[in-house]
């Protein structure tokens, strides 16, 4: 299965809350920082969701 490199790189700051709750469940809670997570249709779903505010890199 796929790995998704996942970096926060704009402020969840004055988002909806959704927005925020998206990121949080994604594990990222800082700017620039990174995770990892395979590329289930769960996690793609909530990446759309934030596509704005965050990179994905396939690795």
């Amino acid at each position: 299965m796929k790995r998704l490199k996942i970096t926060q790189v704009r402020s969840s700051i004055d988002r909806p809350l959704r927005q925020k709750r998206s990121l949080e469940t994604l594990g990222l809670k800082k700017m620039h920082q990174t995770v990892e997570h395979n590329a289930t249709p769960q996690i793609l779903g909530v990446i759309e969701k934030v596509k704005h505010l965050v990179t994905v890199e396939e690795i």
